[in-house]
């Protein structure tokens, strides 16, 4: 059994493309358009799963739009994505500074948690040991729930 990837039905392609790819750094692998079924498919990988995802199409996450519009609830509803990163620190300040809410911070300089615009959690790892406490993080509540 290998895992392939996940699926995350999004209302805003531009915005979640903005939110996984030019702030969280994912990469376009393959985007497929269905005229018949009024539906747009962008599969997107880490750059860190970027050859293997070209190679056989694995792990990666893909966005599904439907043309139509309709109400999605219950973005928690699967759990999460979760992503080990270089530096939880840099990434979570490179998010806030573009808007987007720290839900859980890296208090721990381990884990970390976000939302992307559709309410899907994201879970950010520290890769290898976790990075000594500093602040802001240390002091940070929790906003909202992941």
């Amino acid at each position: 059994m290998q895992y392939l990837h996940t699926m995350v039905r999004v209302s805003d392609l531009d915005a979640s493309l903005h939110f996984y790819c030019d702030l969280l750094g994912l990469e376009e692998v393959s985007r497929k358009e269905s005229e018949k079924g009024r539906f747009t498919l962008v599969f997107l990988a880490a750059p860190d799963d970027l050859p293997r995802a070209k190679e056989d199409r694995a792990p990666m996450v893909e966005l599904t739009y439907n043309w139509d519009p309709e109400e999605y609830t219950g973005g928690r509803n699967f759990g999460h994505l979760a992503y080990r990163v270089d530096d939880i620190y840099a990434l979570c300040e490179h998010l806030q500074a573009n808007g987007v809410t720290i839900n859980r911070p890296p208090r721990d300089g381990y884990m970390a948690f976000i939302r992307s615009p559709d309410g899907i959690s994201v879970e950010l790892l520290q890769k290898g040991d976790a990075l000594a406490p500093k602040e802001p993080w240390v002091s940070m509540e929790n906003t909202g729930t992941w």
